[in-house]
């Protein structure tokens, strides 16, 4: 079935499993309830199946240092950590990391920037030892 003939949750579903894996996926799946169902759902066919799913000029990798710059810059620290891990499936490699670190520091603040710098080499550690 052609991409433009999918659901957005079907189309949403296929681009979260691209980007976050399946590890993360099928245990969200697992976990979600009546209470969060909804919720799942949203996200699912919002972000994942319209706006990650979009066709233009911006890839994975934009789409990944786009997310992760407007993670680190708001403070979201557990998803800026999703998002470092999901960089294996983007292919936003740790340059393309640090420098958009460096470029929060110039327009955000250095603070911000230590904060998340830190976080960022705290998970690629981790993921260098699994």
């Amino acid at each position: 079935m052609s991409n433009e003939k999918k659901s957005k949750l079907e189309r949403g579903m296929q681009t979260r499993r691209k980007v976050l894996g399946n590890t993360h996926v099928d245990k969200t799946i697992q976990e979600k309830d009546s209470f969060d169902e909804d919720f799942q759902r949203f996200i699912t066919e919002s972000v994942w199946g319209t706006v990650w799913s979009r066709k233009s000029s911006l890839n994975l990798r934009d789409r990944s240092l786009i997310t992760l710059a407007v993670l680190a810059t708001s403070g979201h620290e557990k998803e800026f950590e999703m998002h470092i891990r999901a960089t294996l499936n983007t292919s936003t490699s740790k340059e393309d990391v640090k420098e958009m670190l460096l470029h929060i520091a110039s327009y955000v603040g250095v603070p911000v920037s230590n904060q998340f710098i830190k976080i960022a080499k705290n998970i690629y550690n981790k993921m260098d030892q699994d």
